[in-house]
């Protein structure tokens, strides 16, 4: 389920832990416009694991209602929502101009959003107000991307001495991810709210990924056909940019032009550039020999409209990276329109396609879809590679739980499809012997 959004509420004050967009089938986007189910004003702190729209997206729109309060979050994290917001907040204005209404928040909310920002470093614990201390820890998800730690002295008891920790996983990264550190191991919790987009599932090894690909551009060169990646613009694009990096310089892939066709995906990895310290060992290593590893050899980056459309016009073959990586909306549903029915041409999936979304009926072996109001036969290739997920699967997803047995009162399963989160708490009830549930929207548990 998308649109994360936690209020935790402690010592008479309100924290709320992210606060996302609903992504996916019409009828779950129009949640964006039902009220809050709670007054934004009453809110006192938020803090934010990480960037992806499903996670922010409804910032603005708090602010618009009567949020006062800080914002807290990392520096990429922090730098990435301006980029986000302000790309979300274009596409939205464009939607509702051509439903003519009125869009759920304008350019002055998403600055008003900036400006709360207080950035934070991965590990200092620091007092949020009065018998409540908070610490982020490295998620391993995208860039910046946290594990939330709070913990509550009670006050009701003399003293204040006893400590309630309720930790917010926000997305686990799928370990081990190009260029990112694993995500961070907690040993002790008594509250666990715990992401499960992927809890009936196991990945392909990460380190295979990059094989797959070198696989995938081969069979596209003998082909002389068209490569479409539909990726994200935030953290997906920059570890197939990785990837790519590495085999291009190897010359293990046949030369041939690979565009970027995504401008917030360019200006991702700008941001990107500035925080070496958050990579991994092997990225800084290749960092220091003086490597580019986000640039390469016949990589092209094409930025406005009209460069776009003159990636029709190279002959192929070729290789194009474009967002969304759903397909649900974004560039790739025009390269999709024009190569989809050609089966010289091979559309890859590396990202998670949610319920509703033209890249779910395609992964899910559509003969045919509507692109722009136009039905397009899919006779290119779908291929899937699944270990560029950057979620956690459902082994690594135990395995957080797992050091934490001994001191977790209760699991709350979230942020995942009724499968998998059912999947996933089941498992954690049989194996561990610990309470875990999937709490429904709205639902509210004393601690």
């Amino acid at each position: 389920m998308t649109g994360a959004n936690y209020v935790l509420e402690a010592n008479n004050k309100k924290i709320m832990v992210d606060c996302g967009l609903y992504q996916g089938k019409r009828e779950i986007e129009k949640r964006n416009k039902d009220d809050f189910f709670y007054n934004p004003a009453e809110i006192d702190f938020i803090l934010i694991t990480h960037a992806h729209l499903d996670h922010i997206g409804r910032l603005p729109r708090l602010i618009k209602e009567g949020y006062k309060g800080p914002i807290f979050a990392t520096g990429p994290t922090t730098d990435f929502t301006r980029l986000i917001l302000e790309d979300s907040e274009k596409i939205l204005e464009e939607k509702a101009a051509r439903e003519g209404i009125i869009p759920i928040f304008s350019h002055y909310e998403v600055e008003e959003v900036m400006n709360r920002f207080k950035k934070v470093e991965y590990g200092e614990k620091f007092v949020l107000f009065d018998g409540v201390e908070v610490c982020f820890k490295d998620a391993g998800h995208v860039l910046g991307s946290a594990i939330i730690e709070i913990e509550v002295s009670d006050k009701r008891q003399e003293g204040g001495n006893k400590k309630t920790k309720i930790v917010f996983t926000g997305d686990l990264g799928n370990d081990p991810v190009p260029f990112l550190n694993p995500p961070a191991k907690i040993e002790e919790a008594d509250y666990l709210i715990i992401e499960s987009a992927y809890g009936d599932r196991r990945h392909e090894s990460p380190r295979r990924c990059q094989v797959l690909v070198e696989n995938v551009v081969e069979e596209i060169a003998a082909k002389k056909g068209v490569l479409m990646i539909p990726s994200f613009a935030l953290e997906r694009t920059q570890q197939l940019l990785y990837h790519f990096n590495n085999l291009a310089e190897n010359r293990k892939i046949p030369r041939m032009p690979i565009f970027l066709d995504s401008p917030l995906a360019e200006r991702i990895t700008e941001v990107y550039k500035k925080y070496p310290q958050y990579y991994d060992e092997e990225a800084l290593s290749l960092i220091g020999s003086g490597d580019d590893i986000f640039s390469f050899p016949g990589l092209d980056f094409t930025y406005t409209t009209r460069e776009s459309k003159k990636i029709n016009h190279v002959p192929p073959p070729k290789v194009i990276i474009a967002g969304s990586g759903m397909s649900h909306g974004g560039r790739i549903m025009h390269h999709e329109l024009h190569y989809l029915s050609d089966p010289n041409n091979i559309l890859l999936i590396v990202a998670y396609q949610a319920e509703g979304t033209l890249g779910r009926q395609i992964s899910e072996g559509a003969r045919e879809v509507e692109i722009n109001d136009q039905i397009i036969p899919v006779r290119a290739k779908v291929e899937h590679i699944s270990g560029y997920s950057g979620h956690a699967d459902s082994e690594q997803l135990f395995n957080f739980v797992k050091p934490m047995k001994n001191s977790l009162q209760k699991v709350f399963v979230v942020q995942g499809e009724e499968k998998a989160a059912s999947a996933l708490a089941q498992r954690i009830e049989d194996h561990l012997g610990i309470d875990a549930s999937v709490p429904d929207m709205g639902d509210v548990a004393e601690l």
